[in-house]
């Protein structure tokens, strides 16, 4: 679920002036009719305004100055399309079958410039190290030996990109190539990164880059440094500043990710005790986790499609405590936890103790499959991480287990099905 900052201001710069366009055109069988704009701050699409077909084509006029990663959601069939923006008009056209997207036509010349890099780049990566291995068995003078020369040197070329003329584009490839390719020129140190997060420009915020990069530096420090190097990262960047917020909340929430709870608790203790201003980005994860702590009541949810119940809401299910529980029928984890709740399920009744099922699942028969087996409550919106749910309740992984009391208090958070089990005595 992404987050909602839609101004009055801004709706009224809409109807005046427009900065640059963006112009999806679809199929005449894509049966969608709303679309949604979103940019892009830190690893958060921020909603930016809505538009209705006209005859297949939906055309967002953005106001002011942007540069960085975009993307356009159309909530009807599920289906989203990205695409970069340099401050020019956008134009894309989608290629549909069955009212899903099957084809993405960059028609403007920062997106096919980008495009093209990016096939490049994944052609590099995957292919060359295979064509590397052929090329022994062929020589250099035979047809094939030749076109395979002729293949890697394509391969092995740099692309050399107009940074005057794509400062995007150059910047998000460069800085790619740098910090997180599989084959750096040469090794980065986590001074390198706190520099280039410190100095860096605003396109940053907007690349898409910035959490797999303090992923990356996180790695870097090893698992017994995580303190000193998060520590020396915030020191630098200055939590009171926009990117020192930002920056803030994407730790706290890879803390949340991958289970370091105790680093996330540090450091979401810090950002609720700060007193100066709090950008929007800090205010909704401070939110998010604030709604989800122990001992706050569930936030309210309305299911969407239940099955297995009468009730309208979470809140209207009646027992002693329930087990809500967020999962996916393309989860592992979900395949190997699951059956082990089922497999208490009647115990788990006996007590009392009801399990509701929340998936972030896409494929409709997939899910329905699934949850065939599944004799508790499930409900899905069948929108995956753009579940309305998904921010609601800070899903970050799948499984996510809460289980609350009678009144819907938060009462437990357990990490694996093997806690939930051990909470009510059942292991």
């Amino acid at each position: 679920m992404k987050k909602i900052l839609v101004l009055s201001g801004m709706l009224l710069a809409f109807s005046i002036k427009a900065q640059f366009s963006v112009n999806i055109q679809s199929q005449p069988d894509f049966n969608e009719q709303e679309a949604i704009l979103y940019t892009l701050n830190g690893s958060k699409d921020i909603i930016v305004t809505k538009e209705k077909s006209k005859g297949n084509v939906w055309t967002f006029k953005y106001p002011k100055s942007y540069s960085g990663m975009m993307k356009v959601y159309f909530p009807n069939t599920n289906n989203s399309v990205s695409f970069i923006s340099e401050n020019k008009n956008i134009s894309v056209q989608i290629e549909t079958k069955a009212n899903k997207i099957q084809n993405v036509i960059y028609q403007d010349e920062s997106n096919e410039l980008m495009n093209s890099i990016q096939e490049s780049s994944q052609k590099k990566e995957i292919i060359l190290p295979a064509l590397v291995q052929i090329k022994e068995y062929y020589k250099d003078n035979t047809d094939f030996g030749k076109a395979l020369v002729a293949e890697m040197g394509k391969l092995s070329g740099a692309n050399n990109i107009d940074q005057t003329k794509h400062p995007f584009v150059y910047y998000y490839n460069t800085n790619y190539n740098k910090f997180l390719s599989t084959n750096p020129e040469k090794k980065v140190t986590k001074e390198d990164i706190v520099n280039f997060i410190d100095k860096s420009n605003d396109m940053l915020e907007s690349s898409s880059l910035l959490r797999p990069i303090l992923v990356s530096y996180l790695n870097v420090g090893g698992n017994t440094n995580v303190n000193t190097s998060v520590d020396t990262l915030i020191d630098r960047l200055n939590v009171e500043t926009p990117r020192g917020q930002t920056v803030l909340s994407e730790l706290i929430d890879i803390f949340d990710v991958y289970d370091m709870n105790d680093f996330k608790t540090k450091y979401l203790t810090l950002a609720k005790g700060l007193k100066c201003t709090i950008t929007d980005r800090l205010a909704s994860t401070i939110k998010s986790n604030t709604a989800t702590d122990i001992g706050a009541v569930f936030p309210a949810y309305k299911f969407h499609s239940p099955v297995n119940t009468a009730a309208k809401s979470i809140a209207d299910v009646k027992a002693d405590k329930k087990v809500v529980v967020f999962w996916s029928s393309t989860c592992s984890h979900c395949e190997n936890e699951l059956p082990q709740l089922l497999a208490k399920y009647k115990d788990l009744q006996a007590k009392n103790i009801q399990i509701i099922g929340m998936s972030l699942d896409t494929d409709k028969n997939a899910y329905t499959t699934k949850i065939a087996a599944f004799p508790w409550i499930n409900d899905s919106e069948l929108r995956g991480w753009n579940s309305s749910f998904a921010e609601t309740y800070n899903i970050h992984a799948t499984p996510t287990y809460f289980i609350l009391d009678a009144n819907n208090k938060i009462i437990s958070k357990p990490s694996h099905v093997g806690d939930v089990l051990e909470y009510f005595k059942l292991k």
